[in-house]
Parts: structure tokens; C-alpha cells; sequence
């Protein structure tokens, strides 16, 4: 199931499992502690991790159960990933489990993998939600339906998500590549499964598999947030202590594949444009040390810029992009490396100074500098992760498929220890000819193999791991408006026009974040400026006058930090994520690449051929090619005009056209400060020691270009309902669009919130996704939104409502979208969906407003609309104050029938007579 949000409630105590008797006696124990994640146990052989962020303000149960695509046996190709979509059908207690998900707020998923599937939910930090939580973990451990009726609609949804992968070449090759790299093993075989398996698959064997795998002693549970240790191990004790292992032992007998005696080669053929060359070769599982040295070995190869392979490939001009992916299994792995090339290029040159590269690392092996450098990156990236709590919880998953959560301690610290030697061993060992797959066999007298072992004495090795000193608890932040109000330090700098909002708190890990946002010009200036604004933002970070781009690279993973930029016309955004420790550094080599840049030509060429080939890549893409016809059907605006709507030849034309001398230029007139500029700073920050920096390194940065926003007014869409042709896609897309004049500081915005949740939000419970996906079951993702514009002066707003599906339901996605549409009008909504969607959207902002970065965009708007957080509690407070009829009136004046909207559609159609108008892509 792709990754979604969502929330949940629960008052029936876990007593009233049906399924498995109570054990009273269970009791709880601690088992091991690692830098401030502590493992328990349960009689029944539970294992829970609990990892306490009082800074969080929220809290993410995450459970994982040790049952993936690995797993499956003949005829269940798939089994693993249906049954992760059947766990959110319901249990007896809680038989509505996407409504209780979107009722609480939380942000859900769930995800299968190799060697593991896991269930999440984050949500707001109060007891209620996490008892709630808990309770719904345990009883759908145990009690899910797993009905034939919601497997004749799910298994076509999830049929759906298979076709929606298989209009991907990229990924379609890779599947093609790994399987045939694999004899035996299902590390070969995807984890969304076989086509047929997935369309035939009898109900008794996905519940045989269920009662399988689905049990205490082949779950690690772990709660991370803002919550009572004591109390949570006493709530996890009641909800789970009851549920008894079965008898019979599981036996998890590995499949060993035998090594690979020749390379293999693999040629795939379909419609595109956009060429790829890949190449697969086995490696260790991730608790195996040479892992961590492939790991040092993938960066050094693949990293931007440093990376050998993309300085071989994309600086050298034979390829646009590349990337790379070594999963983190339990048994022995693979390392995937793919190269975009564009079709004016040769691919075969493309792959030969690939093979080259690969194969020359034993007569030019990885210097100690490239190791150092791969180990900062690396590091960094676990760093960051650490850092936050949300998502270590979720994080861990992979390391308690691949056989403990501590093998994410023992990796980093692998990591940290790696030396030239130990990678160049293990380069020499891993990257050779015969064990790789790109195609062909190849007879040899003298072959030469790798036999890829299991890792033994696993409990051994992390039995006595240690770890180091944790990041820390943190603070416990009052996420209410009323105290981020009075914490928030704000005014304007005294010598530079930049009004600034600070909110000093105690991070977890002294994490800071950080936004910079100055404004110039008027729409005049940016006339037939093209695409000069966003690839001026883009070059910043490419290098400067004082720092290569591989120095700022290294700097900054030294820092574990990062520093990224935005540009359109009129704006440039600054997004500095640091730590207490490092930030004032960070800010030094921000300002100098902002301040100092050097445009380089060799950078901006890569940039260009790397946009060019995505283009390439998408022209043939129902939902690119959905979302540019969207767009022109509602063109308002003549060419050369900031807010005109491009065809992909005029994106093509403009990228061209894009040149150093025309960034100079543009940089030159409009990068500085004038007269609106906001700073956003939350974490552990020194205010004072913020505002004195700003002012002595911006004072300076000045442009003469006083600020007028471009104003996009509102104007009414064109109706339509057209069909575009997109040959040998599996997968197609319907995207409609209303637009309503209206702003947030109207008095209808906030029955507008809650009919845009109703109408298309939520998880998977909207009146869209319900009829499309749950009841049709003709759509893996389908829903909408209203989004309401912040400016009252444009008031351009609109609603969505999209669908992807197999071309062949189009009827049924459009019968779907305008019966619903009718119906919603007419009908208007229920006293529950309001009950459900106001608590939604109330958890939701709480959730929101514990998240850094989101609290940071709110506080940015509101210095540049002139607001403070009152303006979001009165909101909230009138959300809350709302009845059926005052979001129904607001229905009705602002939904019309779906013949009223811009609608297009994009597939393989062969006969969809209700979509009138038909564009086809060659």
C-alpha cells in the first residue's frame, strides 16, 4: 500500500478478543538498552522498542511484523503486500479502521518489504490517542476480517497498483533485471507480486497466511514520541499480553542461492524515450561487515558530484543521471545501479564507461580521501535520521526485518570504522563480471565465482552491543497556538528589512530548522524571463567563488547539515535544516553561496541534460502528460507572461535557452534585499546571536527592485472532459478541476476544510476514495481536495478530485466521479462524517503544528500576510463550531456536476465513449 495518512479511535477493551484467550499472568521485561531506545518483551513473545521525544508533541506506533516477499511460497507471488491492504479492512472492534485513522488526525501507512511488512500511525501525543492506537494494533494482530467480500474489491485495487508500476520502464527493468539475477531466492521476485497470483488468490490461503505470520512472537512493536514509559509499558501489557503465540514454532529455512557463474544480460522493450542501462550485483545481507563497506562503495561511486561512476557518466556527457539502491536485508543482498541516458546519446557508450568504471576499481582502487568523504555522507544521513523520532520508528523496520533494530547502531558504527583497505577487499570481491547481471551468458574455461554467505552468530553480535550516549529527551512543547504565540520572538532587523520569527525550544538532538524567503519585482520585470529564476536558485548550491561543489558537499556532511534553495519569479527560499552546534557555521557557507555564487557552465549543462531527459521520460506518462493539457485548457495568460501555462516544447525551447550569461544577469538584478524578507528560525537557536548575524551578512545584500506580487486572479474554468492516448501504459489517470473565487480570511473557509476532507481527504474513507476504491474497487489511489487561495485579493481557488486505475474502468471512473459529485450536492453530509472530519482536522493541525518544518511555513505566512497564530485558532474555532448545514450550504455554492469541471484523461484507451475528445501521444 503506497505511503498515505490517517488516524483512528477505540473504546472496547482488548478482553473482547474473540479469537485467543487471556493470560493474566503475562508479564513485561526489560531485555536491552541502546542510546535510548529499550527493548522489552512480553510472555508471549512480543518484543517492544520504546524510545521516548518529549520534543516530538506527537507519537508514531509502528509494529512490525518479521513476514515479507521473501516468505511466499508457489502461487502466492504478491500474498504478503494483498495482505497488508486486507489489515485495513476492519476488525470486530474496530470495523471501520480508515475512519477511526482520519478521525484522529494520524498520518498511517503501511508498507511491505523483502523481509518484513510494518503498520504505522503518527498522530498527536495525548493518552487517548495512544490508547486508541494500541488497541488497534492488537486487534487487528489477531482478529482481522480477512473477508472474501473485501478481497473481490481489494485484490483489483491493488491490480491497480501493479499497473500503475508497469507503465515505469525504470522499474519495470529493474524487476526484470533483479529476477533474472536470481535462481532460486524471492529477493529476485517484487514485492507487489505476480499479476495472476495476485488476481487468483484463494481467501482460504491469504487467511492460512494471516493466522501464519500474524502472531506476538513475530512482531516488534515500537512506540516513539512524547509519552509515560511506565504507562505505556502498563498500556502495552493490557492491550497485547492476552494474545498467545500458537504452538506450532515458525522454522524460517533460508534459501541459499548459489553463486552466480556468469554474467547475465537482459534487454527490455516497450514504448519510451528515455534510454537505461543498469546493472545488479550480488552482495551481503546488511548485517554482514562488507555491507557497510559496499555501502562506502555505492557512495563513492555513485555520489553527486564526487562520485566516480557520475563523473564518468553525467560530467562526461554519456548519460543525464544515474542512481543506485542496495537494500538492507536479512538474507544476502544486491547492489542496483541505473543510468538514465537521452536518446541523442549512445547507450552503448553509456554502458561500456559504466562496466569500465566498475570493473576498473581493482587497477585504480577507492582512495582513503573517497572513503572519508562516502563515510560524511553517510554518516550525516544517519545522523538527521536519528534526529527524529517520527521517523526513526518507522526507520527501524528495516533493521528488525533484516534480524534486530540494533544492527542500525552496528552499521553506523561499521561505518565510522571503515577503512580504504576493508572497502577496496570488499569492491574487489563484489564488482566482478560474474556476478553481475546485465545480459548475456558468457562461456569462460576458467570461471570465477563468489559465494555470498550467511551471516552467523547474529544474537551473538548484538546481544552485547552497547551503543553510545543517546540525543536526549528533549522538551515537552506546548503545541497550543496560544503558547507557540507567546513564544515566538518576532519584529523586523534594525539595518535590513527582514522581519524574523523565532521560537527557541529544546530539541531532541539540538536540531535547528530554518527558512530565509526574500521578494523583488513586479510582473513586469519577468516578463519572457522563461525558465532564468528557478535555475539561478538551482546553480547556488553548484559551487562558489570561494567553494567547489564538492567542498560545499563536504562541508556540509561535516556539519550534518543541509542547505537547499528555491527560486520562481519574484522569490527566492533559503531551507537550512542544522543543529545548536553547528548552525552558525552552516549559515557561513549558506550566505556564501548565496551571496558569492559561481556559474559555472559545466554544472548548468548538467542541469539542463538532466531536465531535458526527465522530460523525455515523461512525454509518454499519462499523468505528465494529464497535468500539462489540464493546465492549457485553463491558459489565462499570453506567452512570455510569468503565470503562462508551457507546452512541453516551449519547457524544451526555454531550457535551451537557459545560459551562465542570462543567470548572471538575472542574479545581478533581482538577488538582494528590497522591501519583503522573512526569516523563520525553530529549535535551539540563539535569537539574539540570529538577528546580529543577519544584520552585519545581509546588510549589505541589497536589491533596488521594490516587491509587487503577481496577481493571479480568479477566473472560471473551462469545462471539459477530454481523453488523451497514451499507447502501452498500463496504468491511466483522470484529473478534474473546478475553480471557486475564495480566501482563507473568507467566512466559508472553514466549512470548506472540512467538505474537501469529507469530500476527497481522509484515508482511504472519502466519499471518492470510497466509492472508487472501497465499493468499485477500481482504483488504487483516488480522492480530492479544496485548496482555498491565501491571498484575498486573488481569491484563486479550486477543487480537485483524481483517480488512477486500469484504462479499462474509465466508465467506471467517470460514472463514479459524477454520481458522487450529484450525490454530494444533493445530499449534502451526514452528522458522523462531520463529527469524524472536524476531529480529523483538528489532530491533524496539532500534528502539524509539532512538525518544525510545517510550523516554520505557518509562521512565514503569517509574516507576510500580516497574521499571527490567532488567526488559526479562530479558525480552528469556528471548524469546531460548524453543523451540517453550514458545511452543506457551502456545498452547494461552491461544487457544481461534473460537467461543470475540466477533466482529462490519460491511458491506453481502446473505447471509453464517455470522454468525448481524444488527443493521441505517438
Amino acid at each position: 500500500m503506497k505511503r498515505i495518512n490517517y488516524l483512528l479511535k477505540i473504546t472496547l477493551c482488548f478482553v473482547l478478543l474473540t479469537s485467543f484467550s487471556i493470560t493474566v499472568e503475562a508479564q513485561i521485561k526489560k531485555t536491552a538498552s541502546v542510546e535510548g531506545i529499550t527493548e522489552y518483551k512480553l510472555d508471549n513473545g512480543l518484543k517492544v522498542l520504546l524510545f521516548p521525544d518529549n520534543s516530538a508533541q506527537t507519537i508514531t506506533v509502528n509494529i512490525t511484523y518479521l513476514v515479507g516477499s521473501r516468505h511466499e511460497g508457489y502461487g502466492e507471488k504478491g500474498m504478503a503486500h494483498l495482505l497488508e491492504h486486507m489489515v485495513f479492512k476492519g476488525t470486530p472492534n474496530h470495523p471501520d479502521i480508515p475512519k477511526e485513522l482520519t478521525e484522529r488526525g494520524s498520518r498511517p501507512n503501511g508498507t511491505t518489504w523483502f523481509d518484513r511488512t510494518n503498520y504505522y500511525e503518527t498522530f498527536n501525543a495525548n493518552d487517548d490517542n495512544l490508547d486508541w492506537a494500541l488497541d488497534l494494533e492488537a486487534d487487528r494482530m489477531v482478529n482481522s476480517y480477512i473477508a472474501k467480500k473485501d478481497l473481490e474489491s481489494e485484490f483489483s485495487v491493488v491490480r491497480n497498483e501493479f499497473e500503475s508500476g508497469e507503465n515505469s520502464p525504470t522499474r519495470v527493468l529493474m524487476q526484470k533485471v533483479t529476477s533474472a539475477a536470481y535462481l532460486w531466492h524471492n529477493y529476485g521476485k517484487s514485492t507487489i507480486g505476480n499479476k495472476s497470483d495476485i488476481e487468483r488468490v484463494p481467501i482460504e490461503n491469504l487467511q492460512a497466511f494471516y493466522k501464519k505470520y500474524y502472531r506476538p512472537d513475530n512482531a516488534v512493536l515500537m512506540v516513539t514520541g512524547k509519552f509515560e514509559t511506565d504507562k505505556t509499558l502498563a498500556l502495552i501489557e493490557k492491550k497485547f499480553g492476552g494474545i498467545k503465540k500458537p504452538d506450532t514454532p515458525l522454522r524460517d529455512i533460508p534459501t541459499i542461492e548459489p553463486a552466480q557463474d556468469g554474467e547475465k544480460r537482459v534487454t527490455l522493450s516497450r514504448v519510451g524515450d528515455l534510454q537505461i542501462v543498469s546493472a545488479l550485483y550480488h552482495t551481503p545481507a546488511g548485517s554482514h561487515e562488507d555491507y557497510a563497506a559496499m555501502s562506502v562503495v555505492e557512495q563513492v561511486l555513485t555520489d553527486q558530484p564526487s562520485g566516480r561512476l557520475y563523473k564518468a557518466l553525467v560530467d562526461g556527457k554519456k548519460a543525464s543521471s544515474l542512481w543506485s539502491f542496495s537494500p538492507f536485508t536479512k538474507e544476502p543482498s544486491f547492489l542496483y545501479i541505473n543510468v538514465d541516458v537521452p536518446s541523442e546519446k549512445s547507450l552503448t557508450e553509456a554502458e561500456t564507461t559504466l562496466l569500465s568504471v566498475l570493473d576498473g576499481l581493482k587497477e585504480n582502487p577507492i582512495t582513503e580521501e573517497e572513503v572519508n568523504r562516502a563515510k560524511s555522507n553517510l554518516l550525516k544521513r544517519i545522523d538527521q535520521i536519528s534526529r527524529n523520532s517520527a521517523f526513526l520508528g518507522t526507520y527501524m523496520s528495516e533493521f528488525i526485518g533484516a534480524g534486530d533494530w540494533r544492527l542500525a547502531f552496528i552499521h553506523r558504527d561499521r561505518i565510522e570504522s571503515m577503512t580504504a583497505e576493508k572497502v577496496n577487499e570488499a569492491a574487489q570481491r563484489y564488482l566482478i563480471n560474474t556476478n553481475r547481471t546485465v545480459g548475456n551468458f558468457v562461456p569462460t574455461k576458467t570461471p570465477i565465482r563468489v559465494e555470498i554467505e550467511h551471516t552467523q552468530g547474529l544474537e551473538e553480535l548484538v546481544a552485547s552491543y552497547k551503543g553510545k550516549a543517546g540525543y536526549g529527551a528533549g522538551e515537552a512543547f506546548d503545541v497550543s497556538y496560544e503558547n507557540i504565540q507567546n513564544r515566538l520572538d518576532s519584529g523586523t532587523l534594525n539595518t535590513t528589512p527582514i522581519e524574523y520569527g523565532f521560537i527557541k525550544k529544546d530539541n531532541r538532538g539540538k536540531t535547528v530548522t530554518l527558512s530565509f524567503t526574500f521578494r523583488n519585482g513586479n510582473v513586469n520585470d519577468f516578463m519572457n524571463k522563461g525558465k532564468i529564476a528557478s535555475y539561478t536558485a538551482r546553480m547556488l548550491n553548484k559551487g562558489t567563488q570561494n567553494h567547489t561543489r564538492q567542498d560545499i558537499e563536504d562541508k556540509l556532511s561535516a556539519l550534518k547539515s543541509s542547505v537547499g534553495f528555491g527560486g520562481s519569479n519574484g522569490r527566492v527560499n533559503v531551507y537550512v535544516s542544522s543543529t545548536e552546534e553547528n548552525l552558525m557555521e552552516t549559515l557561513a557557507l549558506m550566505t556564501d553561496m548565496l551571496k558569492n555564487p559561481k556559474f559555472d557552465p559545466a554544472e548548468l549543462d548538467k542541469l539542463k541534460t538532466q531536465e531535458l531527459a526527465s522530460i523525455e521520460q515523461n512525454k509518454t506518462e499519462p499523468q505528465y502528460l494529464a497535468g500539462k493539457r489540464l493546465g492549457a485548457l485553463n491558459q489565462n495568460y499570453k506567452k512570455g507572461h510569468p503565470l503562462y501555462v508551457t507546452s512541453i516544447e516551449e519547457d524544451i525551447e526555454a531550457i535551451n535557452a537557459v545560459t551562465v550569461e542570462a543567470i548572471q544577469d538575472y542574479y545581478n538584478e533581482f538577488y538582494g534585499i528590497s522591501d519583503s524578507a522573512t526569516l523563520v528560525a525553530i529549535g535551539n537557536v540563539d535569537e539574539q546571536g540570529l538577528k546580529d548575524y543577519f544584520e552585519k551578512e545581509f546588510s549589505d545584500f541589497k536589491s533596488n527592485k521594490p516587491y509587487k506580487p503577481i496577481s493571479d486572479k480568479y477566473i472560471p474554468n473551462n469545462a471539459a472532459n477530454e481523453k488523451i492516448k497514451t499507447p502501452d501504459k498500463k496504468n491511466a489517470i483522470s484529473i478534474g478541476v473546478l475553480a471557486f473565487e475564495g480566501s482563507q480570511v473568507d467566512e466559508d473557509y472553514a466549512a470548506l476544510q472540512i467538505a474537501g476532507s469529507i469530500f476527497g481527504g481522509g484515508f482511504l474513507n472519502s466519499r471518492i476514495a470510497d466509492r472508487l476504491r472501497q465499493k468499485d474497487g477500481v482504483s488504487y489511489g483516488a480522492g480530492g481536495r479544496v485548496s482555498v487561495d491565501g491571498d484575498e485579493k486573488d481569491k484563486k481557488s479550486s477543487i480537485m478530485v483524481y483517480a488512477i486505475y486500469a484504462p479499462e474502468n474509465a466508465s467506471k471512473v467517470q460514472k463514479g466521479f459524477s454520481e458522487e459529485i450529484a450525490r454530494f450536492i444533493a445530499d449534502g453530509i451526514t452528522e458522523d462524517e462531520l463529527k469524524v472530519a472536524v476531529t480529523s482536522w483538528v489532530q491533524g493541525q496539532n500534528v502539524s503544528r509539532a512538525k518544525d518544518n510545517e510550523l516554520s511555513s505557518k509562521i512565514n505566512n503569517n509574516l507576510y500576510y500580516d497574521r499571527d497564530m490567532m488567526f488559526y485558532k479562530d479558525i480552528e474555532d469556528r471548524v469546531t463550531n460548524l453543523t451540517v448545514e453550514d458545511v452543506n450550504k457551502v456545498i452547494k455554492k461552491y461544487f457544481k456536476t461534473f460537467d461543470k469541471w475540466t477533466v482529462v484523461n490519460a491511458g491506453d484507451f481502446e473505447k471509453s465513449p464517455e470522454i468525448k475528445t481524444d488527443k493521441k501521444v505517438d
